[in-house]
C-alpha cells in the first residue's frame, strides 16, 4: 500500500539508527537530546478532523513527553491500514473497529488498544430541505452507499430496528469518494456516511444545511475509529505500545479541552485538507463520539468490555464476522487504558 507521509516533525530531530517497521523502532534524539522512539501512525484517509488530537498531541509534545516522535501517515481506508498494520509496515494505525473484526476474523495479527470513538457517526444524510425527520421518512428513497462497507453491512439492522424492511429503500452502489457529488447532483436523495466527516464537507460545498439520521440515536450504536497496532509489536516492544495509548490517550484529552487550538495545529498537514470551518464542525462532532454511558468521565481510549461485546454481536449479525470470537481476542486490554 502507498501511503503518503504527513506533518512534518515540529522539532529538528536527527535519525540515529533505522529498523524495520513493527519489529523494532527507530531511534532519534529531540533538540533537547532527548532519545525519541520514531513511530509512525497510518491514519484511515487523509487527515480530516477528526485527526486533530493526533497533530495537536505533536505539536504540544505529548508524544515527545512519552518518548515518542510521531510521523502521521495518510490512509486509504480502514480496511488497508487493518492490512498494512497486521503486516507491520507501519508501527501503528487508526482505523474502523468493524474493518478490525473482519480483519482478524480474516487471520490478520492486529488488535485494538482503545476504541476512542464510542459512539458511531454512521448516519444517513441529506440535505435539510428534503424534509426527512424519521427513518420512516427513507422509504422509496434512493440512498448512495458502498458495497461491503461497514455502513451498507450494518444499514439493514438499522431499519430493522426502525420498524422498516430492507425493500422500503434503495441503495445505490457508490465509490466512497462520489457520494457527496451524487447528492449534491439530485441522483441520489441521501447517502450513508460518517456525521464528523461527510456531512460537514457536503454543507460547505453546497452551502446549505445537512442533517442527519444518526444510527446511535436511533437504535444501534457499535464502536467506531480506535488505535490499533500488529501482535508483532505488540509481542516485540509491549512498553512502546503503552507508551502510545497513553501519549494518545492525553492527546485526545487536551484537544478536548482546547478544541479550536486542536483544529488550528492541523494547518499544512495535507494538500487534500478540508477548509478551517468544516474541520472545525467535523472535530466538534467527534468529540460527542468519545464515550458510552459504561465510560462517562473515563479517560479517553478507556473501553469495557460489555461494549466490545455489544459491537461485536452487531456485526455478527450483519454478517461481517461469520465466526464471532470473544473480546479479547480483538482487544489487547493489557496495553490499553484502564478505567
Amino acid at each position: 500500500m502507498k501511503l503518503r507521509t504527513l506533518a512534518a516533525g515540529l522539532v529538528p530531530l536527527l535519525v540515529l539508527t533505522a529498523a524495520c517497521g513493527g519489529g523494532g523502532s527507530e531511534k532519534t534524539t529531540s533538540a533537547s537530546g532527548k532519545e525519541l522512539d520514531r513511530v509512525t501512525l497510518t491514519l484511515n484517509w487523509y487527515p480530516y478532523g477528526e485527526h486533530a488530537p493526533f497533530y495537536y498531541g505533536k505539536k504540544q509534545g505529548v508524544y515527545e513527553k512519552h518518548g515518542i516522535d510521531l510521523q502521521i501517515q495518510a490512509g486509504q481506508g480502514s480496511q488497508k491500514t487493518v492490512q498494512a498494520t497486521g503486516a507491520g509496515q507501519t508501527d501503528f494505525g487508526w482505523a474502523d473497529t468493524p474493518a478490525l473484526l473482519a480483519g482478524v476474523g480474516q487471520g490478520i495479527p492486529v488488535k485494538s488498544l482503545g476504541v476512542f470513538l464510542q459512539i458511531t457517526p454512521a448516519s444517513v444524510q441529506f440535505f435539510t430541505e428534503k424534509n426527512i425527520k424519521t427513518p420512516a421518512d427513507l422509504k422509496g428513497k434512493l440512498i448512495a452507499g458502498t458495497a461491503g462497507d461497514a455502513l451498507s453491512k450494518t444499514f439493514p439492522a438499522f431499519l430493522q430496528k426502525n420498524g422498516m424492511k430492507e425493500s422500503d429503500v434503495r441503495v445505490q452502489n457508490t465509490d466512497p469518494a462520489g457520494k457527496i457529488a451524487a447528492v449534491m447532483s439530485g441522483q441520489v436523495d441521501a447517502l450513508l456516511g460518517y456525521a464528523s466527516d461527510q456531512g460537514p464537507t457536503m454543507q460547505d460545498k453546497a452551502g446549505k444545511p445537512v442533517s442527519y439520521l444518526r444510527f446511535s440515536e436511533l437504535g444501534l450504536n457499535f464502536y467506531s475509529n480506535g488505535l490499533i497496532a500488529g501482535e508483532r509489536m505488540l509481542q516485540s516492544d509491549p512498553d512502546l505500545a503503552k507508551r502510545m495509548v497513553t501519549a494518545t490517550s492525553e492527546a485526545w484529552a487536551a484537544a478536548e479541552r482546547s478544541p479550536q487550538q486542536a483544529v488550528d495545529s492541523m494547518q499544512g498537514a495535507s494538500e487534500q485538507l478540508p477548509p478551517a470551518k468544516v474541520l472545525t464542525d467535523q472535530f466538534n462532532t467527534t468529540l460527542t463520539l468519545l464515550r458510552t454511558d459504561a465510560t462517562q468521565g473515563k479517560a479517553p481510549g478507556v473501553n469495557t468490555e460489555a461494549d466490545w461485546q455489544e459491537t461485536i454481536d452487531v456485526f455478527a449479525q450483519a454478517g461481517v464476522i461469520p465466526d464471532p470470537k470473544p473480546p479479547a481476542d480483538y482487544w489487547d486490554a493489557g496495553a490499553a487504558m484502564k478505567g
